[in-house]
């Protein structure tokens, strides 16, 4: 993909496909994604959570600071993979939809609904000169009158549901950890266990109260939660050792 030769001369513009049939720059974009941390979701009946690792990219930046995991609306929460910046307008623009929708119908947005908005976007800005595709993946959590719900974003406009994924750097790893693991059936508590275990078994350093975030929302309130350090910290003494 990033080869010399006659490959080169296809990635000069966002319009311009290969003889292969691919848009170089998406695929730039999809490379970002997946070198950003890595971020695991997991739902049931009972709820639907969301865990990620913090890695500061100096001992001097105070890891506090970083933010990997949003709030949407009461009842969606967003992690974010690839450009920050990036991330932080789409997920802006998300929040305005979902307040409109509020305003208009006076009832919450559906994921599904606003997933695709936000694909929209994504989609728009891989067919046109003088831009560049969005260098992020967004990856929601929600509870609507769908039941539990996650949902991914991706720059080239793809937009999909899973009952369990992981986003980032090591996903594949973390992927094939919840292919092996994940059931339906799980209990709220359980399903926060195999996020956790997911991201533990995928990442290259010691899983802490300092480096990782856990939100969650539950099907008894469709309220989204952001732990504190005290809650990642009892999360994670209750998870088996690497």
């Amino acid at each position: 993909m990033f080869g010399g030769g006659g490959a080169r001369t296809y990635d000069r513009a966002l319009t311009v496909f290969s003889p292969e049939g691919r848009l170089f720059q998406v695929e730039y974009a999809l490379e970002a994604v997946r070198r950003g941390t890595l971020a695991v979701a997991v739902k049931s009946n009972e709820g639907v959570c969301l865990a990620a690792q913090i890695k500061a990219p100096s001992r001097l930046m105070d890891a506090d600071s970083i933010d990997k995991i949003f709030q949407v609306d009461d009842h969606i929460g967003v992690a974010i993979s690839g450009l920050h910046a990036d991330s932080r307008a789409l997920i802006n623009y998300a929040r305005v939809q979902a307040q409109s929708f509020r305003l208009t119908y006076d009832e919450p947005v559906r994921l599904n609904m606003l997933v695709k908005t936000i694909a929209d976007i994504n989609q728009q800005y891989t067919q046109f000169g003088g831009i560049r595709p969005w260098g992020c993946a967004l990856f929601f959590i929600a509870i609507d009158a769908a039941g539990s719900q996650i949902y991914t974003t991706s720059p080239s406009g793809i937009y999909r549901s899973f009952k369990a994924y992981a986003l980032g750097s090591g996903e594949a790893t973390a992927r094939e950890y919840l292919q092996n693991n994940y059931k339906p059936d799980l209990a709220f508590d359980e399903i926060i266990k195999l996020a956790l275990n997911a991201l533990k078994e995928s990442i290259d350093e010691e899983a802490s109260k300092e480096n990782v975030r856990i939100a969650y929302i539950k099907a008894a309130d469709k309220k989204f939660h952001m732990c504190d350090k005290v809650e990642v910290e009892k999360y994670l003494s209750g998870i088996s050792p690497k």
